[in-house]
């Protein structure tokens, strides 16, 4: 294993912190109360002034310490940078957990070089999870290592999953359940990218996939997942060369049940057409 030089050590750290501060700031205004709460995409696709408020801290802060950096976050930042380090930043992935006051929320920030994704931090304050990774230098919850499960049958796998703000797109994933659940253990909806390629990545479920992302919904989470021993792709099984890039899709798991929930979902597309 080579030893990360200091500037990752640095990214690192700093990601963690900001992650960690960030999350603890939209956790305290959810028990204030969330007083705008709007939308984007959909009806259903929700932005609170609490999503406004950590990027524009997250912004800041980034600025402050690394100021020729690019930054991509989900509600609007976009600077290219010159430094060739970008960050991409969810201030609140799974908003509508969090206007619900579901703990399934979390901050994510994916830092990336010229070579892909370098380091990651997803805090989910609900839990007080704090999941980190930099890249060949594996993953860790809470400081402690993680490492995905180790099923190796498809039909003993918890899948999770996400749905698309879109109806009609809705209505073609329920489609499409409905003919993978018979094939597999069970499905989990936790609503928020990062927190299930996490949860992937520490063994409480065996894979993950989901369509229609963008690249702050999976920079980090992607990261974490890969380092814990996970294979990640897109659902079509591309490899994920850009996570500056999206819309995209993502696939996670083990090794074991990667192939065989890769060739369940090309089974269930198929049918559907």
């Amino acid at each position: 294993m080579i030893e990360p030089n200091q500037l990752t050590l640095d990214l690192a750290a700093l990601a963690v912190d900001l992650a960690g501060e960030a999350g603890r700031m939209v956790a305290a205004g959810r028990r204030q109360g969330i007083t705008d709460a709007g939308t984007k995409s959909t009806a259903t696709d929700v932005v609170t002034e609490w999503d406004r408020a950590s990027e524009r801290f997250l912004v800041q802060e980034i600025k402050r310490a690394r100021p020729n950096d690019g930054l991509i976050g989900e509600e609007g930042t976009d600077h290219p940078g010159t430094s060739g380090i970008r960050w991409l930043i969810d201030p609140i992935d799974g908003t509508t957990n969090f206007l619900y006051d579901l703990p399934t929320y979390a901050v994510s920030i994916g830092v990336c070089d010229a070579e892909g994704a370098l380091v990651a931090a997803v805090y989910i304050p609900g839990l007080d999870w704090m999941f980190a990774a930099v890249r060949d230098q594996g993953a860790t919850l809470n400081n402690a290592p993680i490492r995905c499960s180790t099923t190796t049958a498809l039909d003993t796998a918890l899948v999770a999953t996400g749905f698309a703000y879109s109806p009609a797109r809705r209505a073609a994933q329920a489609s499409r359940l409905g003919r993978l659940l018979p094939v597999i253990r069970d499905i989990r909806r936790f609503g928020a990218a990062s927190v299930d390629l996490c949860l992937v990545a520490c063994g409480r479920v065996d894979a993950y996939f989901e369509e229609g992302l963008g690249p702050w919904d999976v920079a980090a989470g992607a990261l974490i997942a890969t380092e814990s021993g996970c294979r990640v792709t897109t659902v079509g099984g591309d490899e994920l060369v850009s996570p500056t890039a999206g819309p995209t899709s993502v696939l996670a798991a083990n090794h074991h049940v990667y192939p065989l929930i890769a060739a369940a979902i090309a089974d269930t597309e198929e049918a559907t057409i």
